[in-house]
């Protein structure tokens, strides 16, 4: 049965351009998936703990040597790499904060990174690949090719490393110029936030429609 993970991670609420484009995607998988499943988690909403000198050495420790704190964190990241294992197909929010992922979104990828569970300690390689990592990215700016700040989105380029000893590839449709509608400054670019907000949408909308030869 087809397994839907769906992540969102802004801090925004229903204001959230992330988080209608996650909406939208997952509402398009529904139907193109009738008999699929969904397990939802909100990090803005519900944050995991940051990695911490408690905690985080679990990842360091046979789990027979944890001390409590690092078995608490060693079981929860057991449980987002089995949500992950479990999915045939992923979808993440991740808008750009501060030029960068909300620390959420790092947060849940450092937990990800597991030696045995994600990871395989004998070879380095990914133990996630083969499961679909849409990322629905929404930036307040424009930060295309040829902008006075191409370069300064530190998110989309990250991620792919990050995950990258996980296996996971993740591949991303973009929606910039997001502050358009309100900021003042930012007026004169209305038009071009809504074309790039409605080339995201069209290709979410064609993500899973079928192909007709």
């Amino acid at each position: 049965m087809p397994h839907l993970l769906h992540i969102d991670s802004s801090i925004q609420g229903e204001c959230s351009v992330s988080r209608k484009l996650t909406a939208r995607a997952a509402s398009a998988w529904r139907v193109a998936h009738p008999g699929g499943t969904v397990t939802y988690r909100d990090l803005g909403a519900e944050p995991l703990p940051h990695l911490d000198s408690e905690s985080g050495t679990a990842r360091m420790v046979p789990p027979e040597q944890h001390t409590p704190a690092q078995a608490a964190s060693w079981e929860l990241t057991k449980e987002l790499v089995e949500e992950v294992l479990a999915a045939d197909t992923i979808l993440l929010g991740l808008p750009l904060y501060n030029f960068g992922p909300p620390s959420t979104v790092k947060a849940w990828v450092d937990h990800l990174v597991a030696p045995g569970l994600s990871v395989d300690p004998a070879t380095m390689t990914g133990m996630l690949g083969g499961r679909d990592l849409l990322v629905l990215v929404a930036r307040g700016g424009g930060y295309a090719p040829g902008t006075p700040r191409e370069g300064w989105d530190h998110a989309e380029p990250w991620l792919p490393h990050a995950l990258s000893l996980t296996g996971l590839e993740p591949r991303f449709i973009t929606a910039e110029l997001t502050l358009a509608e309100v900021n003042p400054q930012m007026a004169e670019l209305k038009p071009l936030a809504a074309e790039s907000l409605a080339s995201a949408e069209r290709a979410i909308d064609a993500l899973w429609s079928p192909v007709i030869a």
